[in-house]
């Protein structure tokens, strides 16, 4: 597929990154979770784009080792776009180098969203259908298909995906900023990443306080006393609580032996369940 013509960059560099977005499980963990293979994947776009720019280069790095995880067979879109961008910031000295961040997490709840119910949810099941029934039959072709279903599809998805990122994302930021539009596209990215991230606390971080207030049938759970007040409302305190404890300084890891420590003592006492 053909790039939109570039200043600093080449298809051979495009291609650098769509080989190295294959790592993006491989590096995941907890506390950013895909931002590591992210990170590597824009490596040799980067050092193309801010050669001789070390300052410029090493503020790219620390923006893209920030959190983020998207269906990885979508990743290279975000990866295309987050690469226009960065050629635009080093063309552009007036970029707002936050929009850069800010469209990539407002990318990640759409696209996982359209991402896990097709990949994970649709075409692996077909997949595995076709599969395990030819390989209960002891056909080799049960394997193999499976493979072939799932992986051609997934692979196609992530190489165009590359190139329209990048190709809307040069286009796209060019008519922002010549119409102005930059600044509100960057305040409603924000908002909807401000949103993603609470919908991901309201429905990853479980948090139950079974404990009874009362006896007989007046008894009443200090859950339910919680969530009369808001919905959810213990979560939201237990991440404000961790988001206070990263503020202060702590480690990563210190934090989630805390959090560990928490639930130990939480469900050996009965004040969690």
């Amino acid at each position: 597929m053909k790039m939109k013509s570039s200043k600093l960059l080449t298809k051979k560099d495009l291609m650098a990154t769509f080989w190295r977005s294959f790592t993006m499980e491989w590096a995941w963990n907890y506390e950013r979770q895909s931002n590591l293979g992210y990170s590597y994947a824009m490596t040799p776009a980067l050092k193309k784009i801010y050669q001789n720019r070390e300052d410029k280069l090493k503020s790219s790095f620390k923006r893209h080792l920030e959190f983020f995880n998207v269906t990885p067979w979508l990743s290279t879109f975000p990866l295309g776009i987050s690469i226009a961008m960065e050629e635009q910031n080093a063309l552009n000295d007036d970029f707002d180098e936050d929009s850069i961040n800010n469209i990539k997490i407002a990318l990640m709840g759409p696209l996982s969203g359209i991402g896990d119910s097709f990949f994970w949810g649709t075409l692996r099941v077909i997949a595995t259908g076709i599969g395990t029934s030819l390989a209960f039959q002891g056909n080799i072709l049960g394997p193999l298909l499976f493979l072939l279903i799932f992986n051609i599809p997934a692979i196609i998805a992530r190489y165009y995906g590359l190139f329209i990122g990048y190709n809307i994302g040069a286009s796209f930021i060019d008519r922002v900023q010549k119409t102005g539009l930059m600044d509100k596209l960057t305040y409603g990215a924000s908002v909807l990443g401000l949103g993603v991230v609470g919908a991901m606390v309201a429905t990853m971080v479980t948090l139950k306080m079974p404990m009874k207030i009362g006896t007989g049938a007046d008894a009443t759970s200090v859950q339910k006393i919680f969530d009369g007040i808001v919905p959810g409302i213990l979560p939201l305190l237990f991440t404000l609580f961790i988001f206070w404890l990263d503020k202060k300084g702590w480690e990563a890891q210190y934090i989630l032996l805390l959090i560990a420590a928490i639930g130990i003592f939480g469900a050996w006492s009965g004040l969690l369940g």
